[in-house]
């Protein structure tokens, strides 16, 4: 098995539309109501969804569409001196519990140290998300705490998990 990643084409966003359209596709831990998606269309025709504060790669398994990485700019004081990127994944259902996650979040961070010159990489997923705890601790991730009632989703506060990875010194 073979993951890659690659730009986001609009066929892409299509399927994404298509595959995460409901509370079934995207999981009990991803799914936030319906959203629009002509932010994302716009920025892909803008920057190719790259090159900015919010940014979005595809994953592939033997060159299969399989889901997508995202990376968001974080800040732990001044943004011009003080960020990180904060990354997440979404996986089609018939990718999900195969290590295509570990891997392609293993390979977004390993980009992320290539191509930009941040220091730290994190990620949060919720407490009981336990497929992705060991997912993110398998791709070089360490638990640094837990965020008590930091997200809103399905009717109520969930807490999350937050894990890091440093750049080697």
């Amino acid at each position: 098995m073979r993951v890659a990643l690659r730009p986001v084409t609009a066929a892409d966003l299509d399927r994404f539309d298509a595959e995460f359209a409901g509370p079934d596709g995207p999981g009990p831990y991803q799914w936030f109501g319906h959203t629009p998606t002509v932010r994302l269309r716009r920025l892909l025709d803008e920057r190719g969804l790259l090159g900015g504060d919010e940014n979005m790669l595809s994953v592939t398994v033997d060159d299969v569409l399989a889901g997508r990485v995202e990376w968001f700019r974080r800040a732990w004081g001044r943004a011009d001196t003080s960020s990180c990127w904060e990354i997440a994944i979404g996986l089609f259902a018939a990718h999900r519990g195969q290590g295509v996650g570990t891997r392609a979040q293993r390979l977004l961070v390993e980009y992320l140290f290539e191509h930009t010159r941040v220091e730290r990489v994190q990620v949060c997923t919720d407490a009981d998300n336990i497929a992705e705890q060991r997912a993110v601790e398998k791709a070089g991730f360490e638990l640094e705490g837990r965020i008590r009632r930091a997200q809103w989703r399905a009717g109520a506060w969930h807490d999350q998990l937050i894990y890091s990875v440093l750049r080697a010194p």
